[in-house]
């Protein structure tokens, strides 16, 4: 089976070229130059696209501009590049005979309904977004036309909400990992169970790792983490004493991927242990830790 994943230039993108390359033939596009663009331009020319698009049978949308674009680009441009291009693109597919679609999507865009006043929030896929930024909203958008055109051609769209996924300082990414982080390594796996498991018609899952809370454990979580983390992960906790970092006095949500665990048979393997692997081992998809938290 072959694939085509847009956006391989980017750390996620990369990730899941590299993870799906193990099994199926797998071409990538994206505007900068590297070993993982085998096709180097703007998913915006149709041309290139329809080169890219030979004999695919499943796309896997990365590229986008993203929350860092937010004031760089304007409104028009995020519209162009996350809708409409995501749109084109679905339809050409569709033209050129893929069988499935798979976006790439945030948590973010659920926005202000992910921190509810005075409680952590518990985001899963039946909470309605309240999008804060431009960014929130075109990915709202194209997971909406996505779900529109599926419908319209019985194809069969995935969408993946990956949460928080970039270097931070080891403490903060630690502990986001209970929370509402997740490793590029288990959103690439997240990706290949989807494309393996192929869910029939517009579905759309939470991607972010493993969480020792419940739904109970909000108002703690908001009011008192340290005590919630040394109750729910005394590992983490003894982690922290051992090495001299502060916990944090409160967190403000939790991105439940439960479903896509239930449903894909998606198991995130990367946990607060791997952002202190990284750490220990200077590896630099991490970064140190404040000195003001020591």
């Amino acid at each position: 089976m072959k694939i085509l994943v847009t956006g391989t230039a980017g750390r996620v993108g990369r990730a899941i070229y590299i993870n799906l390359m193990k099994k199926y033939q797998v071409v990538g596009i994206d505007k900068t130059p590297c070993s993982t663009a085998d096709y180097v331009g703007d998913i915006r020319d149709t041309e290139l696209l329809d080169k890219a698009l030979e004999d695919v049978e499943v796309v896997v949308h990365t590229a986008a501009l993203h929350a860092p674009h937010v004031g760089l680009f304007s409104d028009d441009e995020f519209e162009q590049i996350n809708v409409t291009a995501t749109e084109h693109l679905a339809l050409q597919g569709l033209k050129k005979g893929v069988k499935h679609f798979v976006l790439t999507s945030t948590t973010a865009l659920y926005g202000y309904a992910s921190t509810p006043e005075g409680v952590a929030g518990w985001v899963n896929e039946t909470v309605t977004p309240q999008p804060k930024t431009i960014y929130h909203r075109s990915k709202i958008q194209a997971e909406k036309t996505l779900e529109r055109i599926s419908h319209l051609f019985n194809l069969p769209v995935t969408v993946l909400q990956m949460s928080r996924c970039f270097p931070e300082p080891a403490d903060m990414m630690a502990v986001y990992r209970l929370t509402r982080g997740v490793d590029a390594r288990d959103v690439a796996s997240a990706h290949a169970c989807a494309i393996e498991k192929r869910p029939s018609g517009f579905k759309r899952y939470i991607i972010s790792g493993r969480t020792p809370f419940n739904k109970s454990c909000c108002e703690q979580l908001y009011q008192n983490a340290e005590e919630a983390i040394q109750q729910f992960a005394p590992e983490l906790a003894e982690e922290f004493a051992n090495r001299g970092w502060r916990l944090p006095r409160s967190l403000d949500r939790v991105y439940d991927s439960a479903l896509a665990q239930n449903e894909l048979g998606w198991q995130p393997k990367y946990g607060y242990e791997g952002v202190l692997n990284y750490l220990d081992n200077d590896i630099a998809e991490v970064l140190p830790v404040m000195s003001h938290n020591k």
